[in-house]
């Protein structure tokens, strides 16, 4: 498998987008991951997203912890500490911040207001968020005329009003071949990933691991467990991980576009791919009930906390 990478401008751009939605579909079928330049995201607003990060992992943890997840309550966001989050039962070997949507107080969970360490960190976040939701919408519509659907397909359905969960984390310099994050899959529609220049990223095909490294002006995209779930198994998400790096923090920014918390999600036709073997030995297509109750199920695994303030009503 090679990683491609695509222009995504006519997408954006709303000219002629026929050909990129067919190169994106083919990196779905072909492997579940691409680069894509071209996206229009402000280099500047990257750069101080990337100061303002690296600013705030080199405080003692005793500063980063005032705003600890626990203040987030049921909508899940603040900071947590190296070990604080799990993959495959075992903790990863990363400390974080975790944003969403700003939203009003929401009885559901994973929405609601966000912890922001400075008021310059919550201007620099809301602003890329809303970049990133807008290249998210092009990507969508890419994907639904790939699938030989309307443009539209995905945003009447699933993606008018978009679950985004946004992500920041810091990987501390480790021994040879630290584990980040170990083999997983994303859970919902697309992750758009920006990372610094460290490398670390890998992608499986078949039985290899794969480096997705850094390309300048470019973010890395897959798709997730919901994609596979509606493309009835045509594109499949990819299982990747992380490897930490020997010498100096890697930092990463991964943004999830993702279905309606409440929207019930269901393949496009009828499925026609044999199930595969996961690294987790499930099947996504099994599944019933909402976007909400897949999310909740698999973040409740990482963070167990959660599911104790989701059920503690």
């Amino acid at each position: 498998m090679s990683i491609s990478v695509i222009d995504i401008e006519p997408l954006v751009t709303g000219r002629a987008p026929g050909a990129v939605a067919a190169a994106i579909g083919e990196a779905c079928r072909t492997g579940g991951f691409f680069y894509i330049a071209g996206h229009g995201v402000d280099e500047d607003l990257q750069d101080r997203l990337e100061r303002l990060s690296r600013e705030f992992f080199a405080q003692d943890t005793a500063t980063k912890m005032k705003i600890r997840m626990r203040h987030g309550g049921r909508a899940w966001r603040g900071y947590f500490p190296v070990g604080g989050e799990l993959t495959s039962g075992q903790p990863d070997r990363k400390e974080g911040l975790y944003f969403g949507a700003e939203l009003p107080s929401d009885d559901r969970p994973l929405h609601g207001p966000n912890l922001f360490p400075s008021p310059e960190f919550r201007e620099t976040v809301l602003a890329y968020l809303t970049a990133l939701t807008g290249v998210g919408h092009a990507l969508m519509r890419g994907i639904a005329l790939s699938l030989d659907l309307g443009h539209d397909y995905f945003a009447e359905r699933y993606t008018a009003d978009p679950l985004i969960l946004f992500r920041i984390f810091n990987y501390p310099p480790g021994g040879d071949e630290a584990w980040g994050v170990g083999e997983h899959t994303d859970y919902g529609l697309l992750t758009i990933l920006k990372q610094d220049d460290n490398g670390g990223l890998q992608v499986k095909s078949q039985d290899r691991w794969i480096a997705a490294d850094p390309i300048p002006s470019t973010f890395v995209c897959n798709i997730g467990d919901m994609l596979d779930r509606l493309t009835g198994g045509h594109y499949r998400s990819t299982p990747h991980r992380v490897i930490g790096t020997r010498d100096r923090d890697r930092l990463s920014w991964p943004f999830f576009f993702d279905p309606n918390f409440d929207a019930d999600v269901r393949a496009v036709g009828q499925r026609v791919l044999a199930p595969h073997t996961r690294w987790d030995g499930a099947d996504v297509h099994d599944f019933e009930g909402t976007y909400g109750d897949y999310l909740l199920a698999k973040v409740s695994k990482v963070f167990p906390q959660l599911n104790d303030q989701v059920h503690d009503r």
